[in-house]
């Protein structure tokens, strides 16, 4: 049966520690799981009172984030008025993975903390908190002020600090990331950044991001890793063995074997790419598109959750899977000329040849970082990744 991206959402009402009963489900726009602010306001208004999604309880179909049926829990701020439907769970004992936006008191302790600093700031809340985007990586909540809008950003702890990476950035490059307004810990409140998101990159103006990340990567080599994980190449070779022999029931025969081989590839193909010239710096992690935020004349790098210390091609490779082969082609250009223009004799074209292997080892580990810290209900959104990301990386050590 072919997969559609098609998303419908059931709605699990708990008030006061019980569960009540459930709305929908609702056909939903966006086919991903993550996405729920239209999940929120069709469940609020079958129920009858402001619901607040607190986390993904199952989902029945979809893959890869999206689509099927998605069964989610909610906290009502009072007794429901509307209909509810018999439970589709059983009552929930917790886990000690449980995130800390997912529990109807770790929210509120989210949205009390972001009302206060707000209320320092001077800027206090002028309406509704309103949900955009909630899962095992992040919680992202829009909070309306006379003076714009501000987002609240809340991060696991298998995320790095933000706010701190932010800064770093801001000294390298000002203007290039958003404003922090306030921060404690992987709760951060971030100013509005006017614009749309890049996806599809569809304009020429917006590539300039690519010329003023590269500079900034250039001058934060100096300040080394500090707080930010060792993922360099040598780094991701010592690691991936571990890895191997974890994921090996998920792989076939020839699989693993062809993977063990690649494994011993490694420690010299970090050595080819660092001798191409590039210097270890911060990564962004997750450099694509949906990441920059353009608004007409600059454009603003967002989510720095995933940045680590590591060879700058592991960016300059990211916006490939996003981009047209004509548009790859273009930012593809634009960051071999970047980095020829900072450092004269160095060789990225040769770095983004070598790297691709490396940076699906790079995924590999990451993926199987979020699935060793999250509680399993929210597996489905990673499950299968990491043994993927092997297989891609054994397809770009062939056709290398």
């Amino acid at each position: 049966m072919q997969m559609t991206e098609q998303r419908t959402a059931t709605v699990v009402v708990e008030w006061r520690g019980e569960l009540l009963g459930a709305v929908g489900p609702f056909a939903a726009q966006s086919p991903y799981w993550a996405q729920i602010g239209e999940v929120a306001a069709a469940a609020s208004r079958a129920a009858g009172v402001p619901l607040a999604v607190l986390r993904l309880l199952s989902v029945a179909g979809g893959e890869g984030g999206r689509g099927g049926g998605a069964v989610y829990l909610a906290v009502a701020s009072g007794r429901p008025t509307g209909a509810l439907a018999a439970s589709p769970v059983l009552p929930d004992a917790g886990h000690p993975l449980r995130l800390r936006w997912a529990s109807a008191d770790g929210l509120a302790t989210e949205w009390a903390w972001a009302d206060g600093e707000l209320a320092s700031l001077g800027r206090s809340r002028s309406g509704p908190v309103e949900q955009v985007r909630s899962w095992n990586l992040s919680a992202l909540s829009r909070f309306p002020t006379a003076d714009g809008p501000v987002w609240l950003k809340s991060t696991p702890p298998f995320a790095v600090p933000e706010a701190a990476v932010i800064a770093r950035v801001e000294r390298a490059r000002p203007g290039l990331a958003p404003r922090v307004l306030a921060a404690d810990g992987r709760r951060v409140l971030l100013a509005d950044v006017p614009g749309v998101d890049c996806w599809g990159a569809p304009e020429d103006g917006m590539l300039e991001v690519v010329d003023r990340w590269a500079a900034a990567q250039a001058a934060l080599a100096a300040d080394g890793p500090g707080e930010l994980a060792d993922c360099s190449p040598a780094a991701l070779a010592e690691r991936f063995p571990a890895l191997l022999e974890r994921l090996r029931p998920d792989l076939s025969g020839p699989e693993y074997a062809q993977a063990r081989e690649l494994a011993g590839q490694l420690p010299a193909l970090a050595g080819e790419l660092a001798s191409c010239g590039l210097p270890l710096t911060l990564v962004h992690g997750d450099f694509h598109p949906g990441n920059w935020r353009f608004d007409g004349g600059r454009t603003t790098v967002l989510d720095f959750s995933d940045a680590a210390w590591g060879h700058p091609a592991l960016d300059g490779l990211r916006p490939q899977p996003f981009l047209s082969p004509e548009r790859w082609a273009d930012v593809r250009a634009r960051w071999v000329d970047a980095w020829r223009g900072l450092l004269p004799g160095c060789d990225p074209e040769r770095a983004l040849e070598l790297a691709p292997p490396l940076v699906h080892v790079h995924f590999a580990l990451r993926y199987q970082e979020f699935l060793d810290g999250i509680e399993p209900s929210e597996h489905p959104y990673h499950a299968g990744d990491p043994a993927d990301e092997v297989r891609r990386a054994l397809r770009a050590a062939a056709a290398r």
